[in-house]
């Protein structure tokens, strides 16, 4: 059939669908017809969940969807001339709306993804590549393993510059009246200069720490001449295969600006560590780089991410650079260069691995910035009606901003069941049958779309909890920026934080207050059925409203409950023969994992008798780069455990020279096929049902362990007589 017959059988449906959508019909007929589409998706789903059979049973729950929003706009919003009932009635009705319309957006975006794209090979003249490492305040040994890396990348060395631009050592800085800021950065200064002179790559510094990272790129695109540009952040080292995957799509398209690659972190965030999903859940940036950033693809609309990618130096220079007028200049200046014609790709293959935020604190402070950064680029450049986009582009930047108002109606839903328990508030005007004829059923629906869409990149409820954790400090940050779009500036975000011992984060508070007025929102419901019975049914579909709530907001004390994690770099698990080198003995042996800092070392037992803890030794493997020159690592013996006929080694790496960095950087970073396979060990499809348990028994768990870290922190301040804010050690 043909475009046309395509487009014309689409048409008839929708027609028919609003039809039906509008159409009055009983509670027992809309009960039965929801059920019958819940029935259809799950049977679509089960024999035929790809092709057009996908786009059916989306539609399918479209329909429920748009089905809900005719009855919520026409049945159950309060009279208007009841002010206390209509203003938090009116306020949950437009919450619910934003919901619906960027549900809209992203089956627009993600109902039918690009497949990955297979790379194109590099021509046998390749460009000039420039590689920029940005930094600010990183120490020095995670930017010496960044810079290793990217000199470990398989490139002609001819046509590969790399380059650290520094902030931290700027003229401006060094010359600071604070005596002891600018001697921290001359000493910072010498200290990288040296680092890189000894690594090979190039030191560059400016006068004035202007426009931020934006003002600090524009700064290496002036001191140099690559033809294109690749950018890592300074915790993002680069896998040895990052350019030969990455170039040949620019010789394949002269109007390509962008090949973006994803985002891989080796640790957990904050929410993974302290509820321990890391190795078993997908990641959050899985959704947005396994499933949105192809969708955007197809539509030309994949946006650089700041790092981890490929920018064209002709395209940049159309602009006069990287956009600086917001605090998220990667977004900026893709918005800028799609508006003017430019193309971008996407390529769905870890070839980075990174560090994210440990503690909550900063965790927020990043989400902080980008929200803010999003809110600017709406104010600014208002991607709906930005002249030279496309229609599929202005939804694709539309979806990536308005969704950082997601702090609004999460608080709308946290508050809104409480009106009616506390106040007896009339927010929503139905009864117990029209909830499950309705909005159960709306529910079930969304979430079983969001499972097609995601399924196997995000667990269910997860996304809540995300949105959850982060709404209660990103809502007056939105305020904030929405009043005075120019005040945000920007900060770069701590990634190597170490947590000693076990405490609740300075941010938590709220969530414990949160967490006690909800749980009283749990005995107004059982006092209301009590004395109200004939209301029953709508205090108990209120009552397990909130109690919905109750638990999401359960699993935020888990989430704010830091644990101890005395490590700053996390632990890879690899597999690289080896040779254990100790007392002038060779023992072969495999490395098991390794960090910045060291390895554990599985040796044959014959060792066992002559290795003592703080023995010095070395370790010998081949390199999976060709150009190091070296293949030996010194160290030191921390400890030794018998595990029958071998030995476990646990190693600290002594890192003297540029070599050492280099054979570092290959143990870790230089195999990118590593982050695919973990990857796809995570990308596991739960299901709505399994998830469901799943997230109950753990929103009880965190609850109690949340409730565990708060008594300890009471009784810690009793013991001194003195009170310890929340987040703070106890003496």
């Amino acid at each position: 059939m043909s475009k046309l017959g395509f487009g014309l059988l689409w048409a008839i449906a929708a027609g028919a669908a609003l039809f039906l959508i509008g159409l009055p019909i009983s509670l027992q007929a809309q009960l039965i017809a929801g059920s019958m589409v819940v029935a259809a998706m799950i049977v679509l789903k089960t024999i035929r969940p790809e092709g057009v059979w996908r786009l059916i049973s989306l539609s399918l729950g479209t329909a429920i969807v748009l089905r809900y929003v005719y009855w919520r706009t026409t049945d159950t919003i309060p009279p208007v001339n009841q002010l206390e009932n209509f203003i938090p009635g009116i306020l949950l009705y437009l919450a619910e709306l934003y919901n619906v319309f960027m549900l809209c957006l992203s089956l627009f975006v993600v109902a039918k993804p690009l497949p990955g794209r297979i790379s194109p090979p590099v021509p046998d003249e390749p460009p000039t590549v420039d590689i920029f490492v940005p930094t600010y305040n990183e120490d020095t040994v995670l930017l010496a393993t960044t810079l290793a890396a990217a000199k470990g990348i398989d490139y002609p060395p001819d046509k590969m510059t790399i380059w650290l631009l520094d902030d931290g050592g700027t003229d401006q800085k060094c010359r600071s009246p604070k005596v002891e800021e600018g001697i921290t950065a001359q000493e910072r200064r010498a200290r990288l200069t040296a680092l890189c002179a000894d690594l090979g790559v190039n030191y560059l510094t400016r006068a004035k720490n202007e426009h931020a990272k934006a003002g600090n790129l524009n700064n290496g695109l002036a001191h140099s001449t690559g033809e294109l540009v690749a950018v890592f952040d300074a915790d993002h080292a680069p896998a040895r295969d990052f350019l030969t995957e990455t170039v040949g799509f620019f010789a394949e398209n002269p109007k390509l600006f962008l090949v973006q690659t994803p985002h891989f972190f080796i640790n957990p965030d904050p929410l993974e560590r302290n509820l321990k999903t890391f190795d078993k859940m997908p990641s959050e940036n899985e959704m947005f780089y396994g499933i949105i950033q192809r969708g955007l693809d197809k539509w030309d609309a994949s946006f650089f991410c700041g790092s981890a990618a490929v920018l064209s130096r002709k395209a940049l220079e159309t602009t006069k650079g990287f956009s600086g007028v917001s605090i998220t200049e990667d977004a900026e200046t893709a918005l800028e260069l799609h508006a003017r014609g430019w193309d971008s790709v996407y390529v769905d293959k870890p070839l980075i691995a990174g560090l994210q935020p440990s503690t909550f604190a900063s965790f927020i402070g990043q989400r902080t910035r980008w929200a803010q950064g999003m809110m600017q680029i709406l104010r600014f450049h208002f991607p709906p009606l930005k002249r030279g986009l496309s229609i599929p582009q202005r939804l694709g930047y539309m979806s990536s901003t308005l969704f950082w108002l997601f702090p609004i109606p999460r608080i709308i839903f946290l508050i809104s069941p409480l009106f009616y328990l506390f106040f007896g508030a009339e927010i929503f005007v139905a009864s117990g049958g029209e909830f499950m004829a309705y909005t159960l059923m709306y529910m079930i629906v969304n979430l079983m779309m969001q499972n097609y869409l995601y399924g196997r990149f995000r667990w269910p409820w997860i996304s809540e909890l995300y949105e959850l954790i982060q709404s209660v400090y990103l809502l007056p940050a939105l305020i904030s920026v929405l009043l005075n779009p120019r005040k945000p500036t920007f900060k770069v975000t701590a990634k190597d934080e170490t947590l000693d011992r076990n405490y609740i984060s300075e941010l938590g508070g709220p969530f414990f207050v949160i967490f006690a007025v909800l749980l009283a929102g749990v005995g107004m419901t059982v006092w209301r059925i009590i004395t109200q019975p004939y209301e029953a049914d709508v205090a108990l579909v209120v009552g397990g409203w909130n109690l919905l709530n109750l638990l999401m907001v359960g699993c935020a004390l888990g989430v704010v409950s830091e644990r101890r994690n005395p490590q700053s770099t996390h632990r890879v698990k690899i597999s690289r023969r080896c040779d254990f080198i100790h007392d002038g003995d060779v023992v072969p042996g495999t490395i098991e994992d390794v960090s910045l800092g060291g390895a554990r070392i599985r040796v044959v037992h014959q060792a066992a008798d002559r290795i003592r803890q703080g023995d010095e030794a070395s370790v010998r493997f081949t390199p999976l780069s060709d150009n190091i020159g070296a293949d030996t690592l010194p160290l030191t013996v921390r400890s030794f455990v018998e595990d029958g006929s071998t030995m476990i080694i646990g190693c600290r790496f002594h890192p003297e020279s540029a070599v050492d960095f280099r054979l570092i950087a290959d143990l870790i970073f230089a195999n990118s096929k590593q982050w695919s396979d973990f990857q796809e060990s995570r990308r596991v499809n739960i299901g709505i049902i399994r998830g469901s348990l799943w997230f109950l028994k753990l929103s009880i768990h965190q609850s109690f362990r949340g409730m565990a870290y708060l008594m300890r922190r009471i009784g810690a301040a009793r013991e001194v007589d003195v009170p310890v804010p929340v987040g703070k050690p106890a003496p």
